[in-house]
């Protein structure tokens, strides 16, 4: 059994340092430290591998997205306060902006979807394209502190380790199983701070 388990770790020990370099990354995202972005970008550059192995090709391009949002948001969370203010606040989501969001949302989902229908093996190009899409919204909402970034995260999480399950990627499952519970923290975490911003004003 031990001889097992051994061969497992080491045969995933890519996919396993992944996962952990992300719980750290969202713990650090429900705190809304800086280095957040550091730690994504370095999670996302071992997933790129870990999902083209899993022929999970739109999830694969999200991580090689998320590298590139990672230094955004590196950079706004850096450079986007006020004088007055110690970090970027946390804001919600106006209802003009969720319309420009949903029509992105679903012209990514269409396009992905297409392209991994045509044009690759991949064998869940639906669930494939949904994900990816929500994901790469959400993410330009973390960068830009929108607090019901949240909301979208315990939708794809939840979906995702469904689809890991199907894809047999197991330490995987286990890491979206925590992001979705820790997604729902973040959202009451930030929610805390945002009523503090909305007391001071």
């Amino acid at each position: 059994m031990t001889d097992i388990v051994f061969e497992w770790l080491l045969g995933n020990y890519i996919e396993i340092l992944g996962a952990i370099l992300g719980l750290v990354y969202i713990f650090f995202s429900i705190k809304q430290h800086i280095l957040t972005w550091p730690t994504g970008l370095l999670t996302s550059a071992l997933y790129v591998f870990v999902f083209f192995n899993a022929r999970l090709y739109a999830d694969m391009g999200l991580q090689a997205y998320y590298v590139v949002i990672s230094i955004y948001g590196w950079y706004f969370w850096l450079t986007g306060k006020k004088q007055n203010e110690k970090k970027v606040a946390v804001k919600t989501t106006r209802k003009a902006l969720w319309m420009k969001l949903a029509v992105v949302s679903i012209a990514l989902y269409a396009l992905l979807f297409f392209i991994l229908g045509n044009y690759t093996n991949s064998d869940v190009p639906h669930m494939d394209s949904v994900t990816t899409a929500l994901s790469i919204v959400a993410t330009w909402m973390l960068a830009r502190k929108y607090i019901e970034h949240w909301l979208l995260w315990i939708f794809i999480d939840a979906f995702s380790a469904g689809l890991y399950v199907y894809k047999g990627l197991w330490a995987t499952v286990i890491l979206f199983i925590v992001y979705t519970v820790m997604a729902l923290l973040g959202y009451i975490e930030w929610r805390k701070d945002l009523k503090n911003i909305e007391a001071k004003n």
